[in-house]
C-alpha cells in the first residue's frame, strides 16, 4: 500500500453532519489498517472526546489532539509531546473576552476549563454535552499542574469574526487558528496539524511521500499541504480545497471511504 500513515480530521471529515462515524468509513478503515496502513486522528477535540472513537474503531495507535498540540498514545493515553503555552500570556485575551461576553475555556491536554462552570450558558451546556467533555473551574495560573495547550473562544460568527480580526492585530504571541464556524483556537506558536503529523511520522519512520491525509477545515491546511496526498472534502471551504492535492465527497456522503478505496485500496 502506498500510503502507510493516514491521518483523519474528525468532526466534518470523518463523522457526517450528526457526529456519528459511518459504517462505511469504518469498513474501509478496517480494511486499510489490515493492509497495514495506520489511522491517526488529527483533530481539534481533546483526546479524551477522540480516544473512543479510536476504540469503537478498534484501533490502538494515536490521536493528535488539539489540532495537534498534544500527541497522545491510545493504549495508556501517555502524552507523548505536547505544545505547551505561555499561559499568562492570555490574561488579555480573557479581559477582551469577558469584557464582549465571549465565552473560553483553558485546555490541558487532557483537561478543560471555563471562566465558572455554575455560569454557562445554556449554548456553552449543550455544546460540552455534545462534545462529551466536563469542564472544571479555572484555577490561578499557578494551581496548573500540566502546561496549557489550547486556548478556545465560542460564540456567533460575527463577534468571532471581530475578535479574530483584532487579535491578529497584536503582538504575535501564539497561533491563531479558526478551527470552525463557531470556534477560534490559540496556540503556541509553533503548534499545528502538520506539525504534529511530521513529528509522528518522523517517529514512526515513516517518509513524507507515504503520509495521506484527509480534512475539511482552516484548520486541517498544515496537515493537508505536509502530506504526500493531501485530500479535502467536498463540504471544505474553497481556499482548504485549493490547499489539498485532491478532493473527495461530503463528510455525508462516505467522503473518507472514497479517498480511502481510491488511494489506499485500489
Amino acid at each position: 500500500m502506498r500510503y502507510k500513515l493516514i491521518a483523519l480530521d474528525v468532526d466534518g471529515t470523518l463523522l457526517n453532519d450528526d457526529h456519528h462515524l459511518s459504517s462505511e468509513n469504518k469498513e474501509a478503515i478496517a480494511e486499510v489498517t489490515r493492509l497495514g496502513g495506520q489511522i491517526v486522528l488529527c483533530t481539534g477535540r481533546s483526546p479524551q472526546n477522540s480516544i473512543p472513537f479510536m476504540e469503537e474503531m478498534g484501533l490502538s495507535g494515536y490521536v493528535l489532539g488539539h489540532n495537534g498540540a498534544a500527541t497522545v498514545r491510545v493504549k495508556d493515553r501517555e502524552v507523548l509531546h505536547q505544545y505547551g503555552m505561555d499561559a499568562r500570556g492570555l490574561d488579555p485575551y480573557i479581559d477582551y473576552c469577558r469584557k464582549h461576553n465571549i465565552h473560553y475555556d483553558v485546555n490541558t491536554a487532557f483537561d478543560m476549563y471555563v471562566d465558572n462552570v455554575e455560569n454557562l450558558t445554556k449554548e456553552a451546556n449543550y455544546m460540552y454535552e455534545h462534545f462529551r467533555i466536563v469542564p472544571a473551574t479555572l484555577p490561578a495560573w499557578e494551581d496548573f499542574r500540566e502546561p496549557v495547550v489550547k486556548f478556545t473562544v465560542f460564540t456567533q460568527t460575527d463577534i468571532l469574526d471581530e475578535a479574530e480580526r483584532e487579535w491578529r492585530t497584536w503582538t504575535p504571541e501564539y497561533n491563531i487558528l479558526r478551527s470552525g464556524e463557531f470556534f477560534v483556537d490559540l496556540m503556541h506558536p509553533e503548534s499545528s496539524k502538520g506539525n504534529a503529523l511530521k513529528n509522528l511520522a518522523v517517529k514512526l519512520g515513516i517518509p513524507q511521500e507515504e503520509v495521506l491525509s484527509i480534512g475539511n477545515y482552516f484548520n486541517d491546511i498544515s496537515m493537508l499541504t505536509y502530506a504526500g496526498m493531501g485530500v479535502a472534502m467536498d463540504n471544505s471551504p474553497v481556499e482548504v480545497k485549493a490547499a489539498a492535492n485532491a478532493v473527495t465527497g461530503s463528510n455525508n456522503e462516505h467522503g473518507v471511504r472514497d479517498a480511502l478505496v481510491k488511494y489506499c485500496l485500489s
